[in-house]
């Protein structure tokens, strides 16, 4: 008689506990790049063009990846901060560039996240958005200035993401989508009036910003070169989250509001996608919307912030030193003064928002190549096949941002 194999309880738990640790970053990437101009577009995609832009989340997601990626690997092999490496290795004036365009790109989506968290809150207790929007705020800020800013972010983020990622996917599959029309919406395609769309979500889930972040935060994480595995784990889980997060929206707007032809302009209309699951949707996707709205609201304002530091050569400290925090603060008032001042979630301004940002990210693009490839990066640096597939990244956020020129201009 065999006999059966025990278990090693004793392994597994310090197994679980390794892997338990070994996340962090990149679903703060995740967290702070799904924000509610996400939600908008990817719905706004569906509920106009069902399925047939599914390939877009597919391909940025993939970029995505490889993007991220690279960050770890920058991130694992220098001792700076994100703009002191690029100083250091191109130059000051490429590192004020890069420094400055990023604080451009993510403050022009903080109002929208900042109005985000006040439409949810409308929809959660009903009353003026805008109040709820400076309450936010004010939250947002007092959690900015807790002491060991980013162990506290890193569980905030986790949490916040996996109740996302539980609500939308779950809004996916009650809605019974077609996988036939799933499977054909992976060819690409461009129909006609789509393109500002296409810009919109790819802005923001192939967020090259994001992924220059993940510098900083592999950096605050505490990993070294030596953390590769883990750090390569984290950055896959937390990039297909955002992917998947996307998709899935879209996916339930494919299935509810298009053949409705409901359009989305409004936080009632996007709730309509959770109609299918029973009375309780509202406050499903409130309590969704206000993840990603205050997850990006934090998440935003920390890249902002540290590149405003990096900018004037004050971010040594990372982002639980003063200099930045205040810089951090700066871009959270910011953002709530505008969505105090304007009040709802403005989402035609969070689509061209998103659309316009595309602009500045090419160059970002190119950056994170060239350190990629330095020799800096010693056995982590980025193989051939790697290189082939950022350079294709590079050159489709080119052909986004001419494409999106010439249909602005046309």
């Amino acid at each position: 008689m065999t006999s059966r194999p025990t278990l090693d309880h004793s392994a597994a738990a310090p197994s679980k506990r390794r892997f338990l640790s070994s996340i962090g970053p990149a679903f703060i990437t995740a967290a702070l790049v799904f924000g509610p101009g996400s939600i908008a577009t990817a719905s706004s995609m569906g509920a106009s063009f069902g399925y047939e832009l599914l390939w877009v989340p597919v391909i940025a997601t993939v970029l995505m990846l490889c993007f991220v990626n690279i960050g770890v690997r920058i991130g694992l092999t220098t001792d700076k901060s994100i703009l002191g490496t690029v100083a250091h290795r191109l130059s000051g004036l490429v590192a004020v560039v890069v420094g400055i365009g990023s604080f451009l790109v993510v403050t022009s989506f903080q109002a929208g996240n900042s109005a985000g968290t006040g439409a949810a809150g409308q929809l959660l207790f009903g009353g003026d958005p805008r109040i709820f929007a400076i309450v936010f705020t004010v939250i947002a800020l007092v959690f900015v200035w807790t002491p060991r800013f980013y162990p506290v972010l890193e569980k905030l983020m986790i949490v916040i993401i996996i109740v996302l990622l539980v609500a939308m996917v779950t809004t996916a599959v009650v809605t019974s989508p077609d996988p036939a029309a799933m499977l054909a919406g992976l060819v690409p395609r461009m129909p006609e009036g789509s393109t500002t769309l296409i810009v919109g979500l790819a802005a923001t889930t192939f967020s090259v910003v994001g992924a220059m972040y993940q510098i900083q935060l592999v950096r605050e994480k505490g990993w070294t070169a030596a953390d590769f595995r883990d750090a390569r784990r984290d950055a896959v889980v937390g990039s297909l989250i955002l992917g998947v997060l996307s998709a899935v929206i879209m996916v339930a707007a494919a299935a509810t509001l298009n053949p409705q032809g409901i359009s989305v302009s409004s936080p009632a209309a996007l709730a309509q996608i959770l109609e299918p699951i029973g009375s309780w949707a509202v406050v499903l996707f409130a309590i969704g919307l206000w993840c990603a709205a205050f997850s990006s609201l934090v998440g935003n304002s920390t890249i902002g912030g540290t590149m405003l530091a990096g900018v004037f050569r004050i971010d040594r400290g990372g982002i639980s030193s003063v200099p930045v925090k205040i810089c951090i603060s700066l871009v959270i008032v910011l953002g709530g003064v505008v969505a105090a001042v304007f009040g709802g979630i403005p989402i035609q301004l969070i689509v061209v928002a998103q659309s316009v940002t595309i602009l500045a990210v090419p160059l970002i693009g190119v950056v994170m190549v060239l350190l990629g490839r330095h020799s800096d990066r010693g056995s982590l640096r980025i193989s051939a096949p790697q290189l082939a597939l950022s350079l294709f990244g590079v050159a489709f956020l080119l052909f986004l941002a001419v494409t999106y020129l010439i249909n602005l201009l046309g």
